[in-house]
């Protein structure tokens, strides 16, 4: 059956980072991982080999696959597919996207349509001393605290990429309070900024125009009530689910999912129950 470790820690950067998970796994059958969509940039680093991915299981699986021992992905719509090996290790972050220019140096909106990037080009250099640091850890809260004050050290530093504009770091917060919810129309007379203004601001900040982060966030709330069900060891009442978190009905989060998992809800349970029940997914975080 193979081993499995999830280990979650409380990240203290502000807010900065949304979650950060270690895990270990050994022993497993080698597939292909769905690396969904999600309201949060994602960052792994590995201390078991490389990472390697793609925008299909095609290229995840075939010569031109992206292989780096640091990824960073950008805000995408539709799932990234990583190779999971017989045995791998490391640490993913979910960063928010308000929070990249202090901790990549760049708006999430330069990383718009790059499900998977290598993370020297974004981190520089530095970033393979930590990893290798990282891997001559032996415990767990040791390599947060030293990947936490890293990535501390570089939002002091920040400087060159500049603020985030105060209307789209308010629009975020918004959609964020409103859980994905809001209207466009009521989000640009918060920000007093026509929808156009508002949408292109915002798309060149985050890479995703504020229906598309609207939508993300909805879902994500919704797959996260999912996934405590099944933890819960309950079958998901999808309909519930839909009704509770903001859904015309339980087509439309089907709908969703398709699209964001590339597989029906039913289908997408059945991959990643195992996963679920390990804890993987404990805050809905992928």
């Amino acid at each position: 059956m193979g081993s499995q470790e999830f280990v979650r820690a409380v990240p203290r950067l502000d807010g900065m980072v949304v979650s950060a998970v270690g895990y270990r796994t050994a022993g497993q059958r080698p597939a292909l991982h769905r690396g969904l969509p999600s309201p949060y940039l994602t960052v792994v680093f590995s201390l078991d080999g490389p990472i390697a991915g793609g925008a299909t299981p095609d290229q995840a699986t075939g010569a031109d696959a992206v292989r780096t021992e640091i990824m960073v992905g950008g805000l995408h719509q539709s799932p990234a597919y990583l190779v999971s090996p017989e045995h791998e290790a490391g640490i993913q972050l979910a960063v928010h996207p308000m929070a990249a220019r202090a901790l990549l140096g760049l708006p999430a909106g330069a990383l718009a349509g790059e499900l998977v990037t290598r993370g020297a080009d974004v981190f520089g250099g530095r970033a393979d001393e930590i990893r290798e640091r990282l891997c001559g850890l032996a415990r767990w809260e040791d390599r947060f605290a030293l990947l936490a004050d890293y990535l501390r050290r570089r939002a002091a530093a920040a400087d060159e990429a500049g603020p985030v504009r105060p209307e789209v770091a308010e629009a975020w917060a918004w959609l964020a309070r409103h859980r994905g919810t809001g209207t466009v129309g009521g989000l640009s007379r918060h920000v007093a900024l026509s929808e156009r203004r508002l949408t292109a601001v915002f798309r060149a900040e985050t890479g995703l125009s504020p229906k598309q982060a609207a939508r993300l966030m909805r879902f994500q709330h919704a797959r996260t009530a999912v996934v405590r069900s099944v933890a819960a060891g309950a079958g998901p009442d999808l309909a519930r689910v839909a009704a509770d978190t903001g859904y015309y009905d339980h087509s439309h989060l089907v709908r969703d999912f398709q699209q964001y998992t590339g597989a029906s809800p039913t289908r997408w349970l059945a991959e990643e129950c195992r996963n679920i029940q390990a804890g993987a997914h404990g805050t809905g975080e992928d």
